[in-house]
């Protein structure tokens, strides 16, 4: 485990912290005046390795050279310049920081970023950080890599899990659940949605199943990760006879068949490592899922349609139908998948391009 201090002074800024994987929906922004979460568990980090917030460059005055060298590979609106590397915590982790008012940005709701560190050392002044927690946005408090230094806490090891001890926590992501907004004239409300981190997490792998799918049609499992996947993989490709075949894969499953082209795969949430299938299907375009949503698709936790009747069983909480399911189709998160999309070389191909450029002025209803 490791403590944060102040470059400039030595003060300790955080908690004691353990390092994860970056979130995939880390830079997700979601809805209008939406009250999301806090990113980060308490107690832990995660290094970004991208720039991040201002100042940006247009696409227009980015030279194809540079933005390669950046792992960008199609257009983007703009890139920026920010310092890579920031240290993402939960805001409830920060000791030692005052806010600077003066740098609240562009703000609607709350914190947004836009006009840099917003966070300084008090005892030094040293800014060394960036709240972020605007609607839209997921609260996190973001650590400069030049206004702090990592310390390891002596005697303190935490070992990452195993696979076999991760799914046995069972940790699992419901696909739907209830979505705050910020009060307005009757006051916070909220309404019954698709989770947003399922949208993020259906956004990066759609982009991985596209380029898995080499141009031809892909059929993915039936029920819930059909829900997700199929209508948008169905619209950006082909019709045809040769039809590529994903199915779930990872620890506790059975070994996938030799006959299996992709494979839906969990990410250790801790090392950020995919999961890699030993066997026959070794060879397979492995497609990353976050681990609690992955749990979910292989392992769906009952829905009781109706109220259950007589005394409650030991294992039932609740005697009332759980939230119905939301009233429109699943959606991918349309910007992660296509930051996800231009980071994969495989989108410099003609048939890419045509797919990504026609999607440009298509509904967002397609995905």
């Amino acid at each position: 485990m490791f403590v944060f201090i102040c470059a400039g002074c030595g003060a300790e800024l955080t908690v004691p912290l353990s390092q994860v994987s970056l979130p995939c929906h880390a830079r997700q922004t979601y809805g209008n005046r939406v009250q999301l979460p806090v990113l980060m568990e308490s107690g832990t980090f995660a290094v970004d390795p991208d720039p991040w917030g201002g100042p940006w460059r247009m696409w227009d005055a980015i030279d194809p050279g540079e933005a390669e060298a950046r792992g960008i590979h199609a257009p983007v609106h703009a890139l920026s310049d920010g310092t890579p590397g920031a240290i993402v915590i939960a805001p409830g982790d920060v000791r030692g920081t005052r806010l600077i008012p003066e740098k609240r940005g562009g703000s609607c709701c709350g914190l947004d970023g836009a006009d840099g560190p917003n966070m300084a050392c008090e005892a030094c002044d040293l800014p060394v950080a960036t709240r972020v927690d605007d609607c839209s946005l997921w609260q996190a408090v973001r650590l400069s890599s030049a206004g702090v230094r990592r310390v390891l806490v002596e005697g303190v090891h935490t070992a990452p899990y195993s696979w076999a001890e991760l799914v046995e926590r069972g940790e699992s992501r419901p696909p739907f659940e209830a979505i705050g907004t910020w009060g307005g004239r009757l006051g916070p409300s909220h309404y019954w949605s698709w989770s947003p981190q399922w949208e993020a997490a259906a956004g990066q792998a759609l982009a991985h199943l596209l380029v898995a799918s080499k141009g031809q049609p892909v059929k993915v499992p039936d029920g819930l990760t059909a829900d997700v996947f199929q209508r948008a993989l169905d619209a950006m490709l082909p019709a045809g006879p040769l039809t590529r075949r994903a199915v779930l894969a990872g620890p506790g499953e059975p070994s996938p068949s030799a006959d299996v082209d992709i494979l839906l795969v969990p990410v250790h949430p801790q090392t950020g490592e995919t999961w890699t299938p030993v066997g026959p299907a070794a060879s397979a375009y492995p497609v990353p899922l976050p681990l609690e949503v992955w749990l979910w698709l292989v392992s769906p936790e009952p829905y009781l349609p109706v109220p259950a009747s007589g005394g409650i069983p030991q294992d039932v909480l609740r005697d009332d139908p759980l939230p119905p399911r939301p009233a429109y189709l699943f959606r991918v998160d349309r910007g992660m998948f296509h930051h996800t999309l231009v980071r994969l070389p495989a989108v410099r191909s003609p048939w890419m391009r045509t797919i990504l450029e026609n999607l440009q002025g298509r509904s967002a209803d397609i995905l």
